[in-house]
């Protein structure tokens, strides 16, 4: 008791990004597997109450990390990934909650994942870090916010595979959460959204310098990394953004290096150096296996394994739940996610669907701050 009053005195002042630490002995996989010991990175912004009841928990897309709010640069959308929504007097209220945001287990932004050293052998797992799954990503946050001391979550919100997280909590937890927003998420992908998943990995595994997965983390599969992530900007826009916003102009700014350095071919679309950037970016920050493996979580995802029926898993459900979709959403459309909602209505469940209408694509729960938070505020905490 203790060490948690110490934890509260240190967020009660907190005037600077803070990552924390929790390490545990061992967490039993979906697939069969163990692993251990295993490392949450998170954040925290916000006070926990004595009841320990008001705390929100922010679930994280693909290559997210636990920095969802920037206490140093809270207005700056750019700083944190959902820093318009968090903070004091914004929806997710940290004068009035205490909002944690963890780095998923497969991640490599502090917690465990195939860049972190196993224990067997005292060098990175790479490919032999065990399969895992949204389950456990859920189970391991857990584990968190039970260190923490919270005993009830006000409100599990995220979008896309933070999404599938957040319904996971709803029917693996159903006793402690209140309120679940999921956010351009759905019960299962689509063979579509795994056949370019697909593509996106076996661009890393081309790559020669992937060398199975045992690669030195500064000598990883970049071109390959580089190349994934472009393809997957292309899921996460629409037809019409794109449109909007290159159309077939030439390249706008200093031309970026094409990941495999071939040469221009006639001139440069701005589209093309776009893309370019964006995998460049990503290959400077990101690890390459633990693409693989969260991709992979992604797509094995179904809300329904373990249980006799979707209808089954549903009606575990007792949170009040808000769906949102994306009108342009190509990866996670927008009628899965009605869909879903439906499927929860029908089991007898407090589901709601709300549509944003955006050109963005998936990408807009990312950008259109204003309708977020006009979609969230009508579901009030």
């Amino acid at each position: 008791m203790v060490a948690q009053l110490e934890y509260i005195n240190r967020i009660k002042t907190q005037t600077e990004n803070e990552v924390f630490t929790f390490t545990f002995d061992q967490l039993l996989l979906q697939r069969g597997d163990r692993l251990g010991p295993v490392t949450l990175a998170y954040e925290t912004w916000g006070e926990l109450n004595a009841t320990g009841d008001n705390a929100i928990l922010i679930t994280h897309a693909l290559t997210g990390s636990s920095h969802a709010h920037d206490v140093e640069d809270p207005e700056n959308p750019k700083a944190a990934w959902w820093n318009p929504l968090i903070g004091p007097g914004k929806y997710f209220d940290t004068a009035r909650y205490f909002v944690i945001c963890a780095n998923i287990i497969g991640g490599c932004s502090g917690s465990t994942g195939p860049s972190s050293e196993n224990p067997v052998t005292g060098r990175p797992y790479g490919m032999r870090f065990p399969v895992i799954t949204i389950r456990d990503m859920v189970r391991s946050q857990y584990k968190l916010i039970k260190h923490l001391g919270v005993r009830r979550l006000a409100m599990v919100a995220g979008g896309s595979i933070g999404g599938q997280q957040a319904l996971e909590w709803a029917v693996t937890y159903p006793n402690i959460v209140d309120k679940v927003a999921v956010i351009a998420a759905s019960a299962a992908v689509s063979a579509q959204a795994i056949a370019f998943n697909e593509v996106a990995r076996q661009s890393i595994m081309a790559d020669p310098a992937w060398q199975c997965g045992d690669y030195r983390l500064d000598q990883g599969p970049a071109t390959g990394l580089a190349i994934a992530r472009m393809l997957a900007m292309i899921t996460y826009q629409s037809e019409e953004s794109m449109e909007q916003r290159f159309a077939r102009k030439q390249a706008q700014r200093e031309p970026v290096t094409a990941p495999t350095f071939s040469p221009n071919l006639g001139g440069r679309f701005d589209v093309e150096n776009y893309l370019y950037y964006q995998g460049d970016q990503l290959a400077r920050r990101f690890d390459a296996n633990s693409y693989l493996y969260i991709s992979r979580a992604m797509d094995l995802y179904d809300v329904s394994e373990g249980y006799a029926s979707l209808e089954d898993a549903l009606g575990r459900i007792q949170s009040k739940m808000l769906f949102v979709g994306i009108s342009s959403d190509f990866l996670f459309p927008a009628s899965h996610v009605r869909w879903l909602a439906d499927k929860v209505q029908t089991v007898g469940g407090d589901g709601r669907y709300v549509e944003i209408n955006s050109p963005h694509g998936h990408d807009a729960f990312l950008k259109e701050w204003d309708q977020l938070n006009t979609v969230l505020h009508q579901f009030s905490l």
